[in-house]
């Protein structure tokens, strides 16, 4: 399956990478990336259905305790929607 970014997955994606890079270390980075990579492998090979959220045929899977991906799945393509940190408030949550 081909994975789509939307603007806001890879603006909270390089945040997140970005706060990785000056309150922890190079390790917490790479682990980071290596995660996200390996779910993304997971979702390109078709194993697309995790949990479902809150909101209509979008799915989450977390990346990591502190983040999780929101996608949406529509023909052959998944949609990358949000990287978002779950200590962020959730009234800020915005899919678009």
């Amino acid at each position: 399956m081909k994975i789509s970014w939307t603007l806001l997955s890879k603006n909270d994606y390089w945040k997140n990478i970005e706060y990785l890079e000056h309150y922890w270390s190079e390790k917490e980075v790479l682990h980071f990336i290596e995660k996200v990579d390996f779910f993304l492998n997971l979702l390109s090979n078709g194993n697309v259905i995790f949990a479902q959220s809150d909101y209509k045929n979008v799915f989450k899977m977390v990346i990591i305790k502190q983040i999780t991906l929101y996608y949406s799945i529509e023909n052959e393509t998944i949609y990358l929607l949000r990287f978002w940190n779950n200590h962020q408030n959730l009234s800020n949550f915005k899919l678009k």
